[in-house]
Formats: structure tokens, sequence, C-alpha cells
């Protein structure tokens, strides 16, 4: 194909694509490892209509999954039908703006529910759930796609559900929160556990120092870290036309820790100076302290100052930074110590080492020889022990990156053996690749593309679920 423009290049990967579809057969250029059996889930913003006012960010979750089976692979793209989707596609129109909120000219019939199920998609007790800090779980038939509905677990949750839950790699549970669980821009948190059998086992709430977008918390072996950031909810600013989320970093950091068997009331608040983190890479237990590697915004991207001015855009880029927390008693700080000058987000680790050290890690990063525009371009491996950036690989010009998933081999493979797969927009062609990476050597390049004859829209995250 010939090479376009660089007006072609320049352009974003942002928006939507108007339809579902399945291929069966796909293209592969190298060769697929035959041991990678399963299927990549992956969730990301894609508006059935357009909204007034309403930022792609809260855009209908689309889900997108590659079939990998003995060197085959196969892709198959659904809409999460929620009772939004269900309702605007009736409609057929628009009729809910940004966070959920209905048109002024929607019918007075028309549901009161605004959710989008598109941050994140999991696999839990036998159930693929997709995932936005909304609203509960939406469950998905594994394969075909089709949705099935929300999951309350016999009644036993309600309200918002992290995109974020932890699996713990030992015992199987999954650990979960819900921020505004009070209503909508509160400073009420809850918080819960479900057994690997599928049994919730724990639900509860607290009072956080004030309302917070969490979109992220740390589990460690025996703690839970709840952080409490100056992306700041104010239902007055958003009764009044104001930003409902906006930066305010003169309330500084809190992160609140709580013994995994304990009790809420007996949470100890760290501080910290203002800064902001969507995701966590992960964090472990270290004698008498608690260690965790995140990716840090020193302001918060994407939401303005509370008069509407946007945030430092040099400020608001995210870099992988070591958080310590003393558990002696000696200090309520917690410290900071960026680990690399690269932007970069989405951090991953080898899922079995979640929660405990870990010796690799991955994330995706902006192309450190140009000026950061927005894109994602290439993928950096870390040495956890070391704080070492042990490996780097950059796309073509233009070209981005979604998150990398890790998958181990088979069998009882050491941390870090194995692959990441990660989805590809080829920006001069206009489509979509599915790369696949040997995890302990990504400078090399991939050592198979699957071929997509279409586009796959930036999103958020996904997950591997084996063919067992």
């Amino acid at each position: 194909m010939p090479h376009e423009s660089d007006a072609t290049v320049s352009r974003s990967n942002l928006a939507p694509i108007p339809f579902e579809c399945d291929a069966p057969f796909l293209k592969v250029a190298g060769e697929l490892p035959r041991e990678l059996n399963g299927t990549l889930y992956r969730n990301g913003p894609n508006p059935q209509f357009e909204a007034p006012g309403a930022h792609w960010f809260v855009g209908d979750g689309m889900l997108h999954a590659f079939h990998l089976e003995n060197g085959r692979a196969s892709y198959r793209n659904r809409w999460v039908r929620t009772p939004k989707w269900l309702a605007e596609h009736d409609a057929g129109r628009a009729l809910f703006g940004g966070f959920g909120r209905k048109l002024p000219d929607a019918p007075t019939s028309t549901i009161n529910d605004g959710g989008v199920a598109n941050t994140n998609i999991v696999f839990h007790a036998g159930r693929l759930l997709a995932l936005e800090e909304g609203h509960l779980p939406t469950e998905i038939e594994p394969g075909t796609l089709k949705t099935r509905g929300y999951v309350d677990y016999d009644q036993s949750i309600a309200g918002p559900f992290t995109a974020h839950p932890k699996v713990d790699p030992v015992t199987g549970e999954m650990i979960f929160f819900g921020y505004n669980a009070a209503g909508p821009l509160t400073a009420a948190m809850s918080f819960g556990s479900v057994d690997a059998s599928g049994v919730v086992t724990r639900f509860d709430r607290f009072e956080t120092p004030f309302a917070s977008m969490v979109h992220d918390f740390i589990v460690t072996e025996n703690h839970l870290l709840f952080p409490i950031l100056p992306l700041t909810g104010s239902m007055n600013r958003a009764m009044s036309g104001k930003p409902p989320y906006a930066w305010e970093p003169d309330k500084g950091s809190y992160v609140g820790l709580m013994k995994r068997g304990g009790s809420a009331k007996d949470i100890t608040w760290f501080r910290g100076e203002a800064c902001y983190v969507f995701h966590v890479m992960n964090a472990w237990e270290d004698g008498n302290r608690i260690v965790a590697d995140v990716m840090q915004f020193e302001e918060a991207p994407l939401f303005p100052h509370p008069d509407g001015r946007r945030t430092d855009p040099e400020k608001s880029r995210a870099r992988l930074c070591r958080w310590t927390f003393d558990l002696s008693g000696n200090t309520d700080r917690f410290t900071r110590d960026y680990l690399d000058d690269v932007t970069g987000e989405f951090p991953r680790i080898d899922d079995r080492r979640a929660g405990f050290t870990n010796a690799h890690g991955w994330y995706a990063c902006a192309n450190p020889n140009r000026p950061f525009v927005g894109g994602l371009s290439g993928l950096v491996h870390v040495d956890a022990r070391s704080r070492a950036r042990l490996a780097q690989y950059v796309l073509p010009d233009g070209d981005t990156i979604s998150e990398p998933v890790f998958v181990a081999r088979p069998g009882d493979a050491a941390e870090g053996e194995g692959w990441l797969l990660a989805v590809v927009w080829r920006a001069r062609e206009n489509v979509s690749d599915l790369a696949v990476f040997n995890a302990t050597d990504i400078a090399s390049g991939p050592v198979a593309l699957v071929h997509l004859g279409h586009r796959v829209p930036d999103g958020f995250h996904g997950n591997w679920v084996g063919a067992r």
C-alpha cells in the first residue's frame, strides 16, 4: 500500500468504528507461538451516537476479542449492550451526555442509567466481566461477546464497582472498591471481596477525606491502600455549571491503609504532596514497609482546575514512580521517587506476582525522541529490583500502541517467561495489528503480527483468558 501524506500520519485513533463484525481467519506475519491458546479481550470507548459535550472518555464500551489457537487467529467485536446502549439504539439517537447525565431533550420515560461498561474486562470465578467505575459489573458471554447484564452476586453488592479489581494469585480472591459509594460526587467509598468460587465474602463502606476520582488502588499480601488524590468531585460545582471533577492541589494527597482482614474504622491515613495516579503497576511488603510502583502525574491530565483553567501539559504526563510507606509509626508521610523519566501509562506485570515482589514490569510509552502529544508509541521493560530500564521498543512515527498484556508460557514458567500482547494502530494504513512480543526481548520487535482489516480505536484495558 502506498504511504499517505504526513497529514494522515498525524491524525488520531480516537474516533469510533460504526460496526460489529466477525473475522474468522486473519493473516499472520511471522509465526504465532503454538502454546499461545486463548483469547485477548480488550475494552474501550466507542460511542454509538455522538452526544453534545460528551467526552470520548465516556463513550459506550466496545469489546474486541482476538482468539489465538494453534498458530491461527480470529477476531470478533461487539458493543456492550448496557441499558443506556439499548435505550439509545431503540431511539436512534443519543439520550445521555457526559458522565451519564440525561440530555435535556431526552424523553421523560428514558431510563436513569448512563452506564457504559467501557474500561476493562476481567475473568473471575467463571464470569467474564466488562467494567467501568460508575456501575456494577456487566457479565459477557465468553466467545460470543453477548451481554448478559449486571452482576450483583445475589444482591450482595451495590453501587459503583472499580474497573481495576485485584485477583490474589494465591487464593483466587477478587478484591474491589467503589468510589462515590453514597451517590455521585460523594466522599464515601465501598470495598469488598469475592472468593474464588464467586461468593461475596465482604462488603463494607467508609468515608474518605474528600470526594475524589479514584481509578485504581493498591493490594499487597496483607494490606489494602486507597489513594485519595486531589482530582476532586463537587456537586456544588456540577450544579453551577462548573467542572464536576477538577484539580485542587492545595488539598494534597492521602492514602488510606487498612489490613485486609481489618476494619474500615482502623484505617491509617498517610499524607503526601499533590499528585495523581490512574494506574498501579504492583505493590508488595518489605519488612515494616509497603512499596508500590505507580505511574504518577504531577498534575492530573484531562481535567481542569475548578475555574476551568487547564493543567500544565508538561506536568500532566505520567512517569514510573515508587511510593514507600513506613508502617513502624514513625511518620504519616509517604515518600515518592521517580524511577524513570520516560512518559508512559498502562503498566502491567506477570499477574502471578500481583501483591508480591516482582522482577519484571512493562508499560506503554511515548517516543522519547519526540515531543509528547498524547499518543503512546512504544513499550518499556523494567526490572523492579534494580530500578533499571531493561529494554525499549518504539514504533514507526505516527503509530500507537495499547496497554501490553503479559501471557505466561504454559506450565511452571518462571516469572516473565512468556509473551506480551498489544494492539498497534498503523497510522498510514489506518488499520490495526495484534503484536506478539517475546516478553523478555521486546527490543527485537514482534515475533508475530496478526493483521486486521480495520482499525481498533484507542481504548483502555484488556486481559488474556487461556483456552482452559
